[in-house]
């Protein structure tokens, strides 16, 4: 599959079937996420993989977007160490996060699994249910399993901006 074939093939699966996720798929999507690049490569972002049944069970309560998916990551970046622009003070902490989250969720697509980018869950709670987390700032989760036999885009994945909406040349 082409990079273009798998980006256009990609969509936010919202439905899950019951199949494990193999180990050796896990470990190419978080060694998707660990090659990634980042600022001055610092690298200040972690990932968890929740998976056990009491983890999966903590981590639905503060969530309604995990659609049953046998494996969730969670991905946080921490602003400790991480590369700050000098002529504003921003720091990358968060798009460094980002860009590993990217990097993993087209990893999921690449080994025929689904997954989608749930920013909506309960951060305070997800720290205090997993304390390991505290000191991050987590930017996303990813429900990530097999598709069910009847997971569809939902409409919205075909609505996109034009490119001279989005694009524009100086």
């Amino acid at each position: 599959m082409t990079f273009s074939e798998l980006v256009k093939s990609r969509y936010s699966c919202r439905k899950f079937s019951a199949k494990a996720v193999d180990e050796e798929k896990l470990n190419k999507i978080l060694e998707a996420g660990i090659l990634a690049p980042t600022a001055k490569n610092v690298q200040p972002v972690k990932i968890w993989v929740i998976k056990s049944p009491e983890a999966l069970a903590k981590i639905r309560t503060a969530t309604p977007c995990h659609f049953n998916a046998p494996v969730i990551l969670a991905v946080g970046g921490t602003t400790e160490g991480a590369f700050v622009r000098p002529s504003d003070g921003r720091n990358f902490e968060d798009v460094d996060a980002c860009i590993v989250a990217t990097h993993m969720m087209l990893a999921v697509e690449a080994e025929g699994l689904g997954t989608t980018w749930v920013g909506f869950f309960d951060e305070p709670k997800v720290k205090e249910l997993f304390p390991e987390m505290k000191d991050y700032d987590l930017i996303a989760l990813f429900p990530i399993g097999y598709p069910a036999d009847d997971a569809e885009p939902s409409e919205r994945h075909f609505i996109r901006k034009s490119m001279a909406e989005m694009v524009s040349y100086l």
